[in-house]
């Protein structure tokens, strides 16, 4: 086989590509509408990301100093228009499209006034959770901004009058679609803050985004700012979100559960008092028998320090403290009879008398002076002998130490 007689190397095949890219007008400043796909944020501040519809794909990058081009967060699935030029990226001989410029498409140009309207509003203060009202516990009005026909509004109605009859329902029949909707809905929001209705619910049932786009105006994310009302946003349904949903006081997901938030239930309300009620009766009955038992024995302190009851105490005591002494007087007198009887027995041992009836006499001088030595009488004394049965009188005729035996004969014939 011959050998070709022009042959080139890759490098000169990309680069004559990208010759003819360079010279094509057209591929210069082009716009490319399609789905995002494969989006993703390279830590160098590029983002890499694919074009595509039912027949084809395209590669796409937006390099880091161009992405003052895009106002939005680029995610994947969203319709956008790509602006920028294409052109090959000659080492790997592969075309892209390399974008300056990207907006939503259609639905996606209303994403980008939302987002931009959203963070407007947001640099403005209005979604701080400072100027959040709280929602009234127990209501007597309720206020409701919507149309009047409608499932919205008849769920709303259908809820109040379930969960508490007693509650007025208020409503604003405002348009909720159109290029009148925005108006209507902050004169429904204003004429039922001048009615002085105690909530309000703000809302409409689900559709598309265009179809809500009502409470994505800056008119009425004012209008419920300002409102002195607490508001509730109810607008579609749980995935939808609107600007007036971050401007409001609280969110609900669908207008029923709206009115789930701002109706208490009264039965539940009912059943709580009944069991308030059971346990205050069970607090007083048990207050009660405490201050009984306090009373009861403030009855005796009061009995034992009053003076009546002192007295009686203490005459008590007294009567006691008698009763006490006698019983010690008697014990001590029969002690001490005991001991004077004792003393008795032992003084009939010791008595003059006794000594007399024992066979013994007892001596005196007439002025009863006991003789005990013979040194105190004088021969010629008269003197008295006391004995067992009586006295003696007789006179002293001598004296002589020591018994009377040793007188003899003769001293008894003296």
């Amino acid at each position: 086989m011959r050998e070709p007689r022009d042959v080139y190397t890759v490098s000169q095949v990309n680069a004559y590509i990208k010759n003819m890219f360079t010279q094509d007008y057209m591929l210069q400043t082009v716009f490319v509408r399609g789905e995002v796909g494969g989006c993703k944020y390279h830590s160098s501040g590029h983002i890499y990301f694919t074009l595509k519809d039912e027949k084809g794909v395209i590669s796409c990058v937006m390099f880091a100093g161009q992405r003052g081009g895009l106002g939005f967060r680029l995610a994947e699935g969203q319709q956008v228009i790509v602006g920028g030029s294409v052109d090959v990226y000659e080492r790997d001989g592969r075309y892209q499209l390399y974008a300056r410029r990207i907006t939503l498409d259609g639905a996606g140009l209303l994403y980008e006034r939302f987002e931009q309207l959203r963070r407007e509003l947001e640099e403005l203060g209005m979604f701080d959770p400072q100027y959040k009202r709280p929602i009234p516990r127990y209501i007597r009005t309720l206020g409701v901004v919507t149309a009047d026909t409608g499932a919205a509004v008849r769920d709303i109605i259908q809820i109040t009058a379930r969960r508490n009859p007693y509650v007025q329902i208020i409503l604003y029949p405002a348009i909720v679609q159109g290029e009148q909707a925005p108006e209507s809905i902050a004169a429904g929001i204003r004429a039922l803050e001048r009615q002085g209705v105690d909530v309000m619910i703000v809302g409409r049932g689900g559709g598309s985004l265009e179809d809500l786009w009502a409470f994505n105006d800056r008119r009425v994310a004012q209008a419920v700012f300002d409102c002195s009302v607490p508001i509730i946003s109810a607008v579609g349904h749980e995935t939808d979100t609107t600007i007036t949903d971050f401007v409001a006081d609280l969110r609900a997901p669908t207008p029923s559960a709206a009115a789930e938030l701002a109706v208490y239930d009264v039965w539940q309300l009912t059943g709580t008092l009944e069991d308030v009620e059971g346990q205050l009766l069970k607090a007083m009955r048990r207050r009660l028998a405490r201050a009984r038992e306090r009373t009861g024995q403030y009855e005796k302190n009061l009995r034992y320090l009053s003076p009546g009851g002192r007295i009686r105490d203490r005459r008590t005591r007294l009567l006691n403290l008698e009763e006490s002494l006698q019983q010690l007087m008697g014990e001590k007198l029969e002690q001490r009879r005991s001991r004077l009887v004792l003393y008795a027995e032992k003084m009939k041992g010791l008595s003059p008398l006794g000594r007399l009836t024992g066979g013994y006499s007892y001596a005196e001088d007439l002025s009863g002076r006991n003789i005990r030595s013979v040194r105190g009488v004088e021969p010629g004394d008269r003197l008295v002998l006391q004995v067992s049965d009586g006295s003696i009188l007789a006179r002293v005729l001598e004296t002589r130490e020591g018994f009377l035996r040793d007188f003899g004969e003769e001293g008894g014939s003296k």
